[in-house]
């Protein structure tokens, strides 16, 4: 199963980046802060909300800002299945923010443990629709993601790396174009905290396809607070 994650993760990455190679690229330093609360509600039923502020323009303004929740159910060990709702606000220059809202369903796996660290996917499928159009898009969303202690026998700190790529399956009156949307890439480290809490800090790459071949990539340094309950 995850060699099938992993193949569509690559042959993603390399058709987007075969594609657009010829294309303009725009650059951009950004922060991404993100805090996640999560933990069980009863018996099996799960749940997580998360806040997730992000700074543009080499950090001088509010890019994103994007509130987010959902209700699981943990079907086995591996494998967990959620209903979520998620609000997302893009700030406007001179103009009026432009907000949308997002249902979407997902699917957490844990794939096995290759190599001594932990190999897990999650795949989101999304229904988008933005104050600045009339059409519901579609979205789907692919991550794989592997974290490995960093001194055997102790998992206080961990090597984490994960890519994610998205694909929109329709176009929309508002801009989504079907087809590669954008591919995410992280390297860095989770820290362990008090109870089954963790910091996780470092570089992630959000390279997103624009309008005309072009391309946005942006250079972020991601700061995630997962408070497990």
């Amino acid at each position: 199963m995850h060699r099938i994650a992993l193949s569509v993760l690559a042959a993603v990455a390399a058709f987007s980046f075969a594609s657009y190679a010829h294309g303009e690229t725009l650059h951009d330093g950004q922060a991404w802060v993100n805090l996640t609360v999560m933990g069980g509600v009863s018996g099996d039923a799960v749940y997580f909300l998360e806040v997730q502020p992000r700074m543009g323009d080499d950090f001088s303004r509010l890019d994103t800002l994007l509130l987010r929740g959902a209700a699981g159910w943990k079907v086995s060990p591996t494998l967990t299945l959620y209903q979520g709702y998620a609000h997302v606000i893009t700030p406007v220059d001179g103009g009026r923010d432009i907000n949308e809202d997002r249902t979407f369903q997902q699917l957490n796996l844990a794939l096995g443990k290759p190599l001594g660290g932990d190999l897990s996917s999650r795949t989101r499928v999304e229904q988008r629709w933005r104050s600045n159009g009339g059409d519901m898009g579609w979205r789907l969303r692919e991550m794989v993601r592997y974290e490995r202690p960093l001194r055997m026998g102790s998992d206080a700190v961990n090597a984490l790396v994960y890519a994610e790529a998205f694909l929109a399956l329709n176009d929309t009156d508002w801009g989504a174009r079907g087809g590669f949307d954008q591919l995410r890439s992280f390297i860095g480290t989770e820290v362990g905290l008090a109870g089954a809490s963790t910091l996780e800090l470092g570089y992630l790459n959000q390279t997103v396809n624009q309008t005309g071949g072009h391309i946005r990539m942006n250079h972020a340094a991601s700061i995630t607070l997962f408070y497990r309950q």
